[in-house]
């Protein structure tokens, strides 16, 4: 198998492959930006020949400290397993249901390319927040694709550009979201704050065999707040396939290696979907010094721990109430007197 990684070694950055538990740089100065505009095949390529010619003193993965796996040129995160929604609009409203216009085309929101952490960081309440939650994501990665000009693709074209697949916790301040939604736009705050990609990028070509007549991939997707089972998916049991969801971003926009696009939450993969579910805050929301860890089958797994609230209350002047034109019609011009 062959996964992208970047790590940290000896106060230098690296960029490489990891292979059999051995980190295998690619020259320094080599980003994995690099190796997505190269396309997959090129990668492959390159792969099979460092791993031919890796040294016998190649660090472990026990010897480096892993990083994000890219810096994202953006980061588009959707809404795509029913039973999340579901189970999240009770917590809002306590009446559940999925509204018919979910189900119509793929929702998505842009999260934040700069503020994502790698597995084993510490992720800080963000000021506000007293409800702070998961989310059991898997993402997939772009790459080239010959031909693919990334603009209006249908799905086939889309497929082409996926270069690779990636874990997601796309963390959510549920309180500060929740207020930011009722202005029917966000959310922002409650997002924006920090996401973790990683541990590393497992190429799509591992995975070509796995996908079903539509496109489904069928990877147990699992969450554990402090070693306990919080809940168990099916990344097949998205309402749309990735090569879906990229082609749909594409429509009159462009897509391009580099981009990262989350399936969103899986089933029973975030606290707020069982608060929904249970009537109550329970399980609690997360606590400084939770170690919160999600695992999918086929990729990998990230563990981080929750930090300390930066501040209790949100830093942010309420609006002035300013007036407002209230003309109803044409502005009438005064006659001039006579």
């Amino acid at each position: 198998m062959v996964t992208i990684a970047r790590w940290a070694l000896d106060g230098a950055v690296h960029t490489g492959f990891v292979h059999e538990d051995r980190c295998l740089a690619l020259p320094q100065g080599t980003t994995p930006q690099d190796l997505f505009d190269a396309g997959l095949e090129a990668t492959l390529d390159l792969a099979a020949r460092t791993v031919a010619e890796a040294p016998g003193d190649a660090p472990s993965l026990g010897e480096v400290r892993l990083l994000t796996p890219l810096d994202p040129r953006t980061v588009r995160d959707f809404v795509t397993f029913e039973e999340h929604v579901e189970g999240v609009t009770a917590s809002i409203d306590g009446a559940g249901g999925v509204v018919e216009e979910w189900y119509e085309a793929p929702t998505f929101y842009f999260t934040n390319p700069h503020t994502v952490r790698a597995t084993g960081e510490t992720i800080p309440v963000p000021a506000g927040c007293s409800r702070m939650d998961l989310e059991t994501e898997v993402a997939a990665v772009l790459g080239t694709a010959e031909g693919i000009t990334g603009t209006d693709l249908d799905p086939g074209q889309a497929h082409r550009m996926i270069f690779g697949y990636t874990v997601l916790n796309d963390w959510s301040a549920r309180d500060v979201q929740a207020r930011e939604m009722k202005v029917r736009l966000g959310p922002c705050k409650g997002k924006d704050f920090a996401s973790t990609l990683g541990p590393w990028i497992v190429t799509a070509d591992e995975f070509a065999d796995r996908h079903d007549a539509e496109g489904f991939l069928d990877l147990a997707m699992t969450a554990y707040v402090n070693d306990e089972p919080l809940g168990t998916d099916s990344l097949a049991h998205m309402g749309w396939p990735f090569a879906e969801l990229v082609a749909y971003a594409s429509q009159d926009s462009l897509v391009v290696p580099g981009d990262v696009l989350g399936s969103g939450t899986s089933g029973r993969g975030c606290l707020a979907e069982l608060w929904g579910r249970n009537g109550a805050l329970q399980p609690p929301p997360l606590r400084t010094g939770d170690r919160v860890r999600l695992v999918v089958e086929g990729i990998g797994e990230i563990e981080n721990t929750v930090g300390s609230r930066r501040r209790a209350d949100l830093p942010a002047a309420r609006a002035r109430r300013r007036g407002r034109a209230r003309a109803v019609g044409p502005v009438a011009t005064a006659a001039a007197s006579p």
